[in-house]
């Protein structure tokens, strides 16, 4: 690459804060002369002088034209940016003006930095956050680190280094990276997880679970990876190892901390219907909630002979009552509590054998409809309490320990699973619901409404047959409890949140424990925070036992209202604590004497706009919404939701990648020519020796070949990551935020293109040359622009006006793109203008700034305004701008459409018919024929009648 400096280029405003003490985002600009600089003009495949570029190929002076000075431009405004803080949000409270809290999910600094997938979310949030300040709004738009975690306690135990000082690296990386976007966050409300200060009021928020009876220990069975020496939840175990890293998981009982989420299942529920959130994703936390109504049914235990062993009854959760005389076997997780007073002798082996191998497998894994079904018999059986009949008992690990009460009635004429694993088992299927009283074949499991059948014992003096099986559901409820054999029962999904994890970098428990008896004494709040000991071994200790019981100083205390000694918890909070209230934080993030202050939260709360990936659909955002409720029920905050609009933005995937495949003889095969392309050899193929035939991709010099071309999710394994450093570098921050929102909506998976970035970088330039005008020789740029102070015509203002209509709208509605594609569609309509009126292209700088800011600034400054655009009143269109003066009107010949004229708003029956007479492609119809019939919707329709000549024969 070459480089050239310019000796003598114009002079440049500079910010006369820069040089002074001042603060104000309202600064003024003066004139310097410019310093010498680079100059990077580009060409085809080169990188070539100012000086040169005259003698540049055609092809060459294109790519000249369309570069512009980003280079120069962007870290001047993000200094004046950072400087000014021109996007502090006041402390004080200006309740005259409306209020928009935007919010991103905050990040975990990871050691690799950003892809350009991350920034997708954080560029539309600024550009709502932008848009709202100029509409006059106080805007909240913060940004912090969900900085504690596994990721950096694992790095420590590999190199030594202490999680601290890596976090501290990692979050100095990514706040570079966000800057160098130009995203207008409010740096001095920034707040990390793992910081005492703010790590204070997550202990605080326990004490205030704890002290309600939402906050107690159990002894559970965990997902317990030995290798991590922690913890796992659920959803990051994966066929039986961690989904980081890949070691093995075991199921082993532990006593842990749990939060009783479980007690605001229903308000989690119905609170759902208030929130303007994607359908999806409320569904997502219905189906995890799990509410459901049934019956607890007692099935007492017997001996195969149907002898009841005494005491011994098994009780199930059924949400199909009706169904009880379909019930033809039970089944039992392997975990439930009775199952070893189950095993027969015979089986004990095989069931020990099989519990063992359960115990490796996460909860998701068992519940996999698609999976293959196990199970093994336990040697005992129950009686069905509506049929006297005995039935086996089985283990299986469809069936979950914590949900219900472990065990199930199994009804496989009429549940899928049950069918299936009947089916496998050979156990027997006895249909019990028709579609209607007739008879009916059984091929499957009947899951519907329907009429009940086979469902009447005069022993137990039960008759459903001939009801529905609503009604046979309620008959069923009132049978058990009258007889003492079951009762009504409400159930969830949900599980009480299993909150610990047995690892050093995560926030400690404000609680300690009395030598002797064990008893757990809270510490008084006044002592918060309770900070992590300095500890330089945080290798798991193999017995279970977190790192924290290795800082033997810290663990030893004593309980200051007794004098007893004690020992402090040695679990700590896992990483989603410190997520669970941060947007709180946000609000009044310098407070030391309470979480937030009253008046500041209620102009704040709720979030009106959360921003952030699908992937927190379930977890987060249910765990938020759980501590929000807790804190509105000891009045902490005024609203019972926290995120009262949830945008999920889509993945940014990797570029497209090709691959051809060849048989065991080096031949190229087409991948539609075999089903199973298992057995071929792969080979990736450069784009450039691809070309696409319909909807096919196929080898240029093998046009018969069709080759598969798949984009994939970025990571570092595959090597596909695009790094945003090196897109700011070579296009601009602002071309790769334009691009980001380009690429397609919002919500939609999109595929990254090099090709792309460079269409939006060339609409950047033509943006500058139209306005400061084409670059000098060397390369360098004018001083101020070429736009003039001429008025601007009727048709300039209704242009710029159908733009601002468009921009506005499309904002609100967050269709960026559509927004972008409006105001490339106003550059090449002012291109085609003799001049371009400053009143204008003023106007259209405004609408630009939300999206490629440090440009907008730029040209704003050059238009000769000397303060920031920040706070400028974003554009309004004008009405008698809007309306349209021309329609497009169809032209009719008999009935038959043959082509359209453009016709004045109000224009007359004849003067249209002269239009369309006098048009080329239509005079043809009308000439030489008798008009004998003209019907004329003024703006909508023409139709002529015509009957031609017929010539006379001599």
């Amino acid at each position: 690459m070459q480089l050239q400096l310019s000796a003598s280029a114009p002079p440049v405003w500079v910010c006369s804060s820069t040089t002074s003490s001042s603060s104000s985002s309202n600064c003024t600009f003066q004139r310097r002369p410019r310093r010498p600089r680079v100059v990077f003009v580009r060409c085809c495949s080169t990188i070539i002088n100012g000086a040169a570029a005259s003698s540049a190929s055609s092809a060459s002076e294109k790519r000249t034209a369309a570069a512009y000075p980003f280079s120069e431009i962007e870290p001047r405004w993000q200094k004046h940016w950072d400087h000014n803080k021109t996007f502090r949000t006041p402390d004080e409270i200006d309740a005259s003006k409306p209020k928009c809290y935007i919010l991103d999910m905050f990040p975990y600094p990871s050691g690799a930095g950003l892809h350009v997938g991350h920034p997708l979310g954080y560029t539309a949030t600024d550009i709502i956050a932008r848009y709202k300040r100029m509409k006059g709004f106080n805007v909240l738009h913060p940004m912090g680190w969900d900085a504690f975690g596994l990721p950096a306690e694992q790095y420590a135990i590999q190199t030594g280094t202490h999680p601290r000082l890596t976090t501290k690296q990692n979050i100095q990386r990514f706040k570079a990276q966000l800057k160098s976007l130009g995203f207008s966050y409010d740096w001095d409300r920034e707040i990390s997880t793992t910081e005492p200060d703010y790590y204070k009021w997550t202990q605080w928020i326990f004490l205030q679970f704890l002290k309600r009876g939402l906050a107690y220990q159990a002894e559970v069975p965990v997902n317990w990876c030995p290798a991590l020496g922690t913890v796992l939840a659920n959803e990051e175990v994966v066929d039986g190892v961690s989904e980081r890293g890949g070691y093995p998981v075991i199921r082993k009982p532990m006593r842990q901390w749990m939060l009783k989420i479980t007690a605001y299942a229903d308000r989690l529920l119905e609170d759902l219907e208030t929130l303007d959130w994607p359908e999806s994703i409320k569904e997502m936390q219905r189906n995890w909630i799990g509410r459901s109504e049934g019956a607890e049914i007692e099935f007492p235990v017997v001996d195969h002979n149907g002898i009841e062993k005494q005491g011994i009854s098994l009780c199930v959760y059924t949400t199909r009552p009706d169904t009880l005389f379909g019930a033809t076997y039970l089944v039992v997780a392997p975990e439930h509590f009775l199952l070893p007073s189950l095993i027969s002798n015979e089986q004990r082996e095989l069931v020990e054998e099989y519990v063992e191998l359960a115990s490796r497998k996460s909860d998701l894994e068992r519940t996999e409809l698609q999976k293959e079904k196990t199970g093994i018999f336990s040697g005992s059986f129950a009686k069905n309490p509506a049929t006297g009949e005995v039935v086996p008992i089985w283990v299986a690990d469809y069936v979950l320990g914590g949900y219900g009460t472990g065990a199930i009635m199994a009804v496989p004429a009429h549940d899928l699973r049950d069918f299936d694993f009947a089916s496998k088992f050979e156990l027997p299927i006895v249909k019990v619901v028709a579609p209607t009283a007739a008879t009916f074949e059984l091929s499957g499991a009947y899951a519907d409404d329907g009429i009940m059948v086979n469902s009447s014992n005069a022993s137990s003096g039960l008759d459903l047959n001939g009801l529905s099986n609503k009604e046979a559901a309620s008959k069923v409820i009132q049978w058990l409890e009258h007889t003492g054999q079951g009762k009504k029962k409400v159930n969830y999904k949900l599980r009480d949140w299993l909150f610990a994890r047995q690892r050093y970098w995560g926030e400690p428990f404000p609680v300690m424990f009395l030598e002797g008896t064990g008893d757990m004494v809270p510490l008084s709040e006044s002592d918060l925070p309770l900070t992590l000991p300095e500890l330089d071994d945080f290798t798991p200790t193999g017995t279970g036992e977190p790192p924290l019981a290795k800082a033997t100083s810290w663990v030893k205390t004593m309980d200051p209202h007794s004098g007893l000694p004690a020992r402090r918890e040695t679990i700590t909070m896992p990483q989603w604590a410190g997520s669970c209230w941060y947007y709180l934080r946000f609000m009044d993030p310098k407070n030391p004497n309470a979480l937030v202050e009253s008046a500041k939260e209620r102009y704040w709360g709720p979030v009106d706009i959360y921003v952030g990936g699908a992937e927190h659909s379930v977890l987060h955002l249910l765990y938020a919404r759980f501590w929000h409720k807790v804190l509105y029920d000891i009045g902490i905050v005024s609203t019972k939701e926290p995120f009262q609009c949830l945008i999920n933005q889509g993945l940014i995937l990797g570029e497209v990648e090709y691959t051809a495949y060849r048989d065991k003889g080096g031949k190229l095969v087409s991948v539609d020519a075999d089903d199973n392309l298992s057995d071929y050899s792969q080979e990736k193929v450069s784009p450039e020796m691809v070309t696409k035939v319909g909807d096919s991709y196929v080898l240029k010099d093998h046009p018969n070949i069709k080759i598969s071309a798949r984009a994939f999710k970025m990571s570092k394994s595959r090597g596909n990551v695009i790094n945003p450093d090196d897109v700011i570098s070579e296009y601009g921050s602002d071309s790769l935020r334009l691009y980001e929102m380009f690429m397609g909506p919002l919500r939609d998976s999109k595929t990254w293109s090099t090709g792309g970035i460079e269409g939006v970088h060339r609409f950047l330039g033509r943006t500058w040359r139209l306005i400061v005008g084409p670059p000098f020789p060397d390369g360098s740029c004018r001083d101020g622009t070429v736009a003039t102070d001429s008025e601007p015509t009727l048709e300039q203002l209704r242009v710029l006006h159908k733009c601002i209509a468009k921009v506005s709208e499309e904002i609100q509605e967050t269709r960026f793109n559509t927004a972008i594609s409006s105001m490339m569609e106003f550059i090449n309509a002012a291109y085609k203008w003799e001049n371009q009126p400053k009143e204008v292209m003023e106007v259209f700088v405004l609408l630009l700034s939300p999206f490629a800011p440090h440009m907008a600034e730029e040209l704003w400054f050059r238009l000769g305004n000397s303060t920031s655009l920040a706070y400028e009143p974003f554009p309004e269109a004008k009405s008698e701008y809007l309306k349209e003066t021309t329609v497009v009107l169809p032209v009719q010949i008999n009935g038959k459409t043959r082509g359209t004229i453009t016709v004045e708003t109000g224009c007359s029956e004849e003067d249209a018919f002269k239009l369309a007479s006098a048009d080329e492609k239509l005079c043809k119809y009308l000439n030489g024929g008798e008009i004998k019939k003209r019907i004329y919707v003024p703006g909508r329709i023409l139709n002529v009648i015509v009957v031609q000549q017929k010539v006379a024969r001599s």
